[in-house]
């Protein structure tokens, strides 16, 4: 390779399509354990409307067997965390949602980690449509092959939130977190003029939905919320450690992973 070549990413398209396969395969396997989750929602919700009581198992137990299924990733939440003692009661704090509603409780997280999902699966957008336009230079096509594969990921995550908010007979959410966007994505979308750019865009994005996810884990009370949270975790974290090597980083992975970035339910979702 010459001095003076300027790669647009840092490992080969070769590498990247190996890896977007992976990935994919990887959140292809986590949908039977999502929608189990899902169902056992939708029971719950069920359960709450019709009166009949329901035995809930202790956190801790639920996540312990959650962690064999998931590799250990929910234990994370069992672990000591700056956020999470201050967070036990943070699911209290209203959600404002489209329309100036307001949700509490496990629906707040719901409706925060949609907004999230919706908010990457359109930046993922428009870093396509501005790569296909040649706005970013010289993108490779792995690339773009990897960036509409995760952005169908966060699509389907998006829908099964609000599968949870409909059957608990409240509104989808089909718009974005609008603080992030604002606060984050917009500024920083602005600047990104080429591939490199867009993927640490992306990579911080995937950083703040890995950690609310986490968070989530430690605050929510349904069980099947839990599982949805932890099982959805994993996917986000892959999407992050694919985009380091995307920029060069090469990811090495924490014991635990961090709640550092989380978003609050105070975050404006429309």
């Amino acid at each position: 390779m010459s001095a003076d070549r300027h790669d647009p990413i840092e490992i080969s398209e070769r590498e990247l399509r190996s890896m977007t396969t992976d990935l994919d395969d990887m959140h292809r396997a986590t949908l039977p354990v999502m929608q189990e989750a899902l169902a056992e929602w939708a029971e719950l919700n069920h359960q709450v409307r019709t009166g009949i009581a329901r035995v809930t198992p202790s956190r801790r137990g639920f996540l312990l067997g959650a962690g064999v299924a998931l590799g250990g990733i929910a234990l994370a939440a069992c672990g000591s965390s700056s956020r999470s003692s201050s967070n036990t009661a943070a699911t209290t704090t209203p959600t404002t949602v489209a329309g100036g509603g307001k949700l509490t409780g496990d629906l707040a997280v719901v409706a925060l980690a949609a907004g999230l999902e919706n908010l990457a699966a359109q930046t993922y957008g428009a870093g396509i449509t501005a790569a296909t336009a040649g706005k970013l230079g010289a993108v490779p096509p792995a690339v773009v092959d990897f960036a509409k594969t995760v952005q169908a990921q966060h699509v389907e995550h998006a829908a099964a939130w609000n599968a949870v908010l409909a059957g608990a007979n409240q509104p989808k959410v089909t718009g974005v977190d609008k603080t992030v966007q604002d606060e984050v994505v917009a500024p920083a979308f602005a600047k990104v003029t080429d591939a490199a750019g867009l993927a640490a865009l992306a990579l911080e994005l995937e950083n703040v939905a890995a950690a609310t996810y986490l968070e989530a884990i430690s605050v929510v009370s349904a069980p099947a919320g839990i599982k949805t949270a932890a099982t959805i975790e994993p996917v986000e974290l892959q999407h992050a450690a694919i985009l380091s090597f995307v920029l060069g980083k090469y990811p090495v992975p924490d014991t635990f992973t961090k709640m550092d970035g989380a978003r609050p339910l105070t975050d404006v979702i429309a």
